[in-house]
């Protein structure tokens, strides 16, 4: 299939310079995915899909424009060609977009190092089906469930393969495999829910469906008779499960894009202080057998492990060619694209570093305050980084859980709050953004 693929790329960029592009990129994505839930012990739903899909990019000049299809005869591709050439003549210039130069571009990579694709065979529909099936009945054996009301597993299997005018060719596989659950306990307005979920790259390495529908279970019943939490300024502990969104929050203000257009509210603070002393952010897109790896960005350069924050400082902007361009300044190899659309910003793996103490340890730290396990909706101002979401968890008074809460929000500004982090030490090494709890005090709580 990397053949087939790395071919087709190829005839893109033939009939993209026979219809008169002066430069060009490809991307041939070829797909397999397979799900299956269950409801009541019995097959609710299966789904397969499979197909090539196919993208080009033309420049004429400092103007480009992109076109995709998932039909890939040779009639269609030369269409594409045409098109793209004739689109990208009616597209505005832009000074900043441009290909890598050709000794910027990798050369070498080692797959087998990353361990992107599990050898395994793929699962057939029947095994994915007694997975499904087996979590559903872990989860309604914890006492005090009352349904399920998802469960299903997960495969799939992509290939992808880039080639560009300027010399690039290169291409990488990648599977995952997945069980989630969700739960609930009670009925009507006492309703509650919670879920678990789990993908891996190896299937070796996915927990069994047993334990994944006992934790759903379990989250599940820890949730009964939950109620409001009291308004005031408390100490809020963002559960190692949501933790990385504040992550997430931080990343998005340093994404280049943002940066050039003047709308993130971390747009002066390059080289300030943003997180506390001693703590970095690193992007490491070579960790094996993660989501996130890549050995080469969407513009065919070669990744690296880099310090986003360093001691607590901001070191850098996530940029891809284009945008750093914009602000004068090199790619960080972050680029990132479909088969539709052009290259942009995006990070890979990322993690955090890590405390010395427990997510107990922290609860107890706390004293008063809330442990929150699930968000609902969102209100951040990009440009300010005022902050306000509704969320669920848990009470904790005297250093221990009290009971159950929901319908909660919690306020607060993303440079204060980041500033005032205290990490635990649980981050999960398996996800791509490997971010423990975190612990921040005098958030604004709003409850009864």
């Amino acid at each position: 299939m990397t053949d087939t693929l790395e071919r087709l790329t190829q005839h893109l960029l033939d009939a993209a310079r026979n219809a008169g592009a002066d430069q060009a990129d490809a991307l041939a994505v070829d797909g397999t995915s397979l799900s299956i839930d269950v409801l009541n012990g019995k097959l609710e739903h299966a789904e397969r899909s499979e197909g090539i899909d196919i993208g080009l990019r033309v420049l004429v000049g400092q103007r480009q424009a992109c076109v995709s299809a998932s039909d890939t005869s040779a009639l269609t591709i030369e269409t594409m060609a045409e098109r793209a050439v004739a689109m990208a003549k009616e597209a505005p210039d832009d000074p900043h977009i441009r290909l890598a130069e050709a000794p910027d571009l990798a050369r070498s990579w080692d797959l087998d190092a990353l361990e992107l694709v599990d050898p395994a065979d793929e699962p057939d529909p029947a095994m994915l089906e007694r997975d499904a099936a087996e979590a559903e009945a872990a989860a309604l054996a914890v006492k005090g469930v009352t349904q399920v009301s998802t469960s299903s597993a997960g495969y799939g299997r992509h290939q992808f393969h880039l080639t560009t005018s300027n010399g690039f060719s290169g291409g990488y596989g990648r599977t995952n495999r997945a069980i989630s659950v969700v739960a609930i306990t009670g009925e009507g307005a006492a309703m509650e829910r919670d879920y678990a979920g789990e993908m891996r790259t190896f299937q070796a390495d996915l927990p069994s469906a047993h334990e994944i529908g006992t934790k759903a279970g379990n989250r599940t019943v820890e949730r009964a008779g939950a109620r409001k939490p009291p308004t005031g300024a408390y100490p809020v502990l963002f559960d190692e499960r949501i933790s990385s969104s504040l992550v997430g929050h931080l990343l998005a203000a340093v994404n280049g894009a943002s940066i050039a257009r003047g709308s993130s509210w971390l747009r002066d603070a390059l080289g300030e202080q943003v997180l506390p002393d001693g703590i970095d952010l690193i992007e490491d897109p070579h960790r094996p057998r993660i989501s996130g790896t890549r050995p080469f960005d969407g513009e065919g350069l070669a990744t690296y492990r880099r310090k986003i924050i360093d001691n607590g400082m901001l070191t850098g902007w996530t940029m891809d060619l284009a945008t750093a361009h914009k602000l004068g300044l090199r790619s960080t190899a972050s680029a990132s694209r479909g088969t539709s659309s052009p290259p942009s910003p995006s990070i890979s793996n990322v993690t955090l570093t890590q405390g010395n103490m427990t997510r107990d340890d922290l609860i107890a730290q706390m004293g008063t305050g809330l442990l929150v396990t699930s968000m609902i909706g969102s209100t951040i101002n990009p440009t300010t980084g005022d902050y306000s979401r509704g969320a669920s968890g848990f009470w904790v008074e005297n250093g221990q859980i009290a009971y159950p809460v929901n319908e909660c929000t919690i306020a607060g500004n993303l440079r204060d709050m980041l500033g005032r982090i205290i990490p635990a030490n649980d981050a999960e090494t398996h996800l791509s953004r490997m971010v423990p709890s975190l612990l921040i005090d005098g958030m604004t709580l709003a409850g009864d």
